[in-house]
């Protein structure tokens, strides 16, 4: 009898949910209460990867809570729970307005500030940095494997070349280039204009 093989492994994108709220004035303790009860809730669903908050400064009512995930099936199944519906329900009467929510990941979440309070970089600085990631790539990728596939011509013929250069550009700008590339650059990123 042969051996099960194990199935491989696949690597998930973290997914970030941020959620808003309009806390409605002097009802701050309360909200505060309920915030202390929804994390500890959400730190029981699998996935969860912490969470901060960020609260409003004097006289201010936003408040801003971060949860990562490991991937966008534990957000989802954390957001489309029973506890967070009831929980949410719980707290409409201490809100001005709808909770917002805002899920992040992939391309998203590397363009997400660290600070809540800082705004998301403009679109052509987003298209700008993307841009100056996967230029070089494209001509750098299919260079190095031209050899390989000039020496094994079954991976070399048309439409899998491209599939494993375009499997390994990705992999680089997902894994190595764009989160380095993107902290190196942030206090130009997230600067206004």
């Amino acid at each position: 009898m042969k051996p099960a093989r194990k199935a491989p492994l696949q690597r998930k994108t973290q997914v970030t949910f941020v959620v808003r709220h309009q806390v409605k004035d002097g009802l701050a303790s309360q909200y505060e209460a309920w915030l202390r009860q929804i994390m500890a809730r959400a730190a029981a669903y699998q996935g969860h990867l912490g969470v901060q908050v960020v609260r409003p400064p004097a006289g201010g009512h936003e408040y801003v809570t971060i949860v990562r995930f490991a991937s966008q099936e534990d957000a989802d199944r954390w957001a489309s729970s029973s506890d967070r519906r009831n929980l949410i329900q719980a707290v409409r009467e201490l809100l001005e307005g709808n909770d917002e929510i805002e899920i992040l990941s992939g391309i998203d979440f590397w363009f997400t500030p660290e600070s809540p309070t800082q705004r998301r970089p403009v679109r052509w600085k987003q298209w700008l940095i993307t841009t100056s990631v996967i230029w070089p790539l494209t001509m750098v990728v299919p260079a190095a494997f031209s050899p390989l596939f000039s020496h094994f011509p079954a991976i070399g013929k048309w439409g899998i070349d491209q599939g494993i250069v375009a499997a390994t550009i990705v992999a680089l700008v997902v894994y190595i280039v764009m989160p380095a590339y993107v902290k190196a650059v942030s206090g130009w990123l997230f600067r206004s204009g």
